[in-house]
């Protein structure tokens, strides 16, 4: 199989790889967790999505691409110049609400509807606040984080806070669990009850 050729890249993603050499963002995310978002998504008709962690939008773009018409899309960063990016892109979107403030207390304050997507790609979501986010999901939601293979720019200790996450996350009996050596190291857990 042949995965070098990515096909369906949203139409904004070049411009959006462009803006992060430009403004020397340097925690983009891998291009193939944006081809497995969209898919997952795509899955869920009118669906209630959960983004934790924009970044500068390139999993956002994937996301929305994903999306039917009656599908909502809530995506939360703490960082007013990256969500200004993602508005530029993506604020015309009904389908799409981007918030900027911190993910731990929105996560502590939601009182809406569940999620039938959680990508959370943030401290918040994944690192801290974990057992509020998983509460936030449907039965049959996926919560979808991604690296979680060593990379290049973690600090000391933390791959064994990834090993300690995986680890938790198995022992859920309330999640089925999917580990992939794939990407930049995916984990897609599903709500059973």
């Amino acid at each position: 199989m042949n995965h070098s050729h990515i096909p369906d890249i949203p139409k904004a993603f070049p411009q959006l790889e462009a803006k992060c050499k430009e403004i020397g963002f340097t925690m983009p995310s891998d291009i193939y967790i944006g081809t497995l978002l969209k898919s997952l998504i795509a899955s869920k008709p009118h669906s209630n999505i959960l983004e934790l962690g924009t970044g500068i939008g390139l999993s956002l773009a994937w996301m929305i691409d994903g999306l039917d018409e009656q599908s909502k899309l809530i995506s939360i960063d703490n960082d007013p110049e990256l969500i200004g990016i993602a508005k530029d892109f993506f604020g015309n979107d009904p389908r799409v609400q981007l918030v900027c403030t911190d993910g731990s207390n929105w996560i502590k304050s939601y009182h809406g509807p569940p999620f039938d997507l959680i990508f959370a790609d943030a401290w918040p979501g994944k690192y801290s606040e974990l057992n509020e986010t998983l509460k936030l999901l449907k039965v049959g939601g996926f919560y979808v984080i991604d690296d979680i293979n060593e990379q290049p720019n973690w600090p000391d200790g933390h791959a064994e806070k990834a090993e300690k996450l995986v680890e938790y996350l198995k022992s859920r009996e309330d999640f089925t669990m999917t580990k992939m050596d794939w990407s930049t190291g995916v984990v897609i857990c599903t709500r059973r009850i």
